[in-house]
């Protein structure tokens, strides 16, 4: 991973709840302790994204102390086919369906009152190598400004929406340094296999702030 030229953007993100899902919990969900930077990237692709180039995870600072709260929510374990609706729609004649008779109740241990800024830089794609990533970078703090975005981004799951702002210099970092064991990097979709491989790394938090190793996109970007 080639060192960058410019600073990293920076992004304020906060709300009452999140879930950064462990995968090593089968049945319950589990957040990790700290925002993933699969999360973050996701949070900073609802902003603003273009094919033209790749967002690149660098901190993730935490703002807020760390506080659990436990959650039992429904969850629908299947949905209906498109196929099946429009189906319905054409005969206008179907049986009920009821979302309750397809669910099942799991326990969440989410995070509340959350806080974090996610710092990230730009890396142009091969397809665009004679654009200049200052373009992406000014087109990103201007949507943070307006509070523009494609699409409501979310802390983890769905349900827990994000709010976001520019940062204003006077948010510090909590005073927490420990080791938090192996963490999701993300998820590496370009393979052979239909099904997108788990990258992982060790995570560590140092005065509030998880360093993101960016050598490993290589793994996530490896046949890019």
């Amino acid at each position: 991973m080639e060192d960058f030229e410019f600073d990293p953007v920076k992004v304020k993100v906060w709300g009452g709840f999140a879930c950064f899902t462990r995968p090593d919990m089968k049945v319950e969900r589990v957040s990790y302790q700290v925002m993933t930077p699969s999360a973050a990237r996701g949070i900073l692709s609802s902003i603003f994204w273009k094919p033209e180039f790749d967002w690149v995870i660098q901190k993730i600072h935490v703002l807020n102390p760390i506080r659990h709260i436990s959650i039992r929510r429904n969850e629908v374990k299947s949905k209906i086919s498109p196929g099946s609706v429009k189906q319905w729609m054409k005969n206008k004649d179907h049986d009920h369906y009821y979302a309750d008779k397809d669910r099942t109740q799991r326990n969440t241990l989410a995070l509340r009152d959350v806080s974090y800024i996610i710092e990230a830089n730009v890396k142009l794609k091969e397809h665009a190598k004679n654009e200049h990533p200052a373009k992406y970078r000014d087109q990103f703090r201007r949507r943070v400004n307006n509070g523009s975005c494609y699409k409501r981004p979310f802390l983890g799951n769905r349900e827990f929406a994000a709010f976001f702002a520019p940062v204003d210099g006077s948010e510090t970092a909590i005073d927490y340094t420990d080791q938090l064991g192996r963490m999701l990097f993300d998820l590496n979709y370009n393979i052979d296999d239909e099904r997108a491989k788990p990258v992982f790394f060790n995570a560590e938090i140092n005065n509030g702030v998880l360093n993101v190793p960016v050598e490993k996109y290589k793994e996530v970007w490896r046949n890019k």
